[in-house]
């Protein structure tokens, strides 16, 4: 028979899977991305459909349309309607084109890639996944002005573009009976999960030095190495 003890641990464990559903970094960006997509969908809906509607205003100026013209243009927009709301939406980026990838649109596009190897990580670096995630998403509007001649663009582009996809890429190289195996001092998943955290955090710094206009300091900066020693230590293991 439950005890209050257990009655209290039952709505323990309620509370506390309630409050995981509700801060769920990565859920939310995947129902961002796909409001994102419906709104992109509906947008292109209503231009076709509006371009078809004026295009049958103007023709029927000139032209009466009748009771065949009305049906072909009810018809054209039904079709348009469908095509776009039914149209594949964007593939998935491939890592191999991210770093051709406009500056932009980068952290978006690293993003997105990241998100889809999430659940082949360890459990300590998903959370940096999402803690990256949010600071790319973060990052985006601090590039929509930053030329890409730019010595900072560059900058950016190393370590969101290069770097952080092939530290993962580097992982999953990795044999998964090995990626619990220590060697040189750490396992390829602590390997891994320092390695994240150096990115998260230099991305944060990243963030602020653009914020605050210090494109001179952020082309200067040499922290890259520790990631790169980190990566190949991954990709080597």
């Amino acid at each position: 028979m439950p005890t209050d003890v257990d009655d209290q641990i039952a709505r323990a464990g309620e509370l506390l899977n309630r409050t995981r559903s509700t801060y769920d970094p990565a859920g939310q960006r995947a129902r961002r991305q796909r409001e994102i997509e419906v709104a992109r969908r509906i947008g292109r809906i209503a231009a076709a459909d509006a371009l078809i509607i004026v295009a049958a205003i103007a023709i029927g100026w000139f032209v009466p349309l009748g009771m065949g013209g009305a049906l072909l243009v009810m018809g054209l927009l039904i079709a348009t309607t469908l095509f776009f709301a039914l149209m594949p939406g964007a593939p998935e980026p491939k890592v191999e084109q991210l770093a051709a990838t406009p500056i932009k649109a980068l952290p978006s596009q690293t993003g997105r890639w990241l998100e889809s190897q999430r659940l082949a990580l360890p459990a300590p670096a998903r959370t940096l996944v999402d803690s990256i995630g949010v600071k790319l998403e973060t990052l985006a509007p601090q590039l929509a002005t930053l030329n890409e001649a730019e010595p900072a663009a560059a900058e950016v582009r190393k370590l969101v573009g290069e770097q952080l996809p092939e530290l993962v890429k580097g992982y999953g190289r990795v044999p998964e009976p090995l990626r619990k195996v220590e060697r040189n001092g750490a396992t390829p998943d602590q390997q891994l999960v320092d390695a994240l955290g150096v990115i998260d955090s230099e991305i944060s710094e990243m963030t602020a030095k653009l914020a605050a206009g210090d494109l001179d300091n952020l082309a200067t900066r040499g922290r890259y190495l520790q990631i790169r020693y980190r990566d190949d230590e991954i990709s080597g293991a």
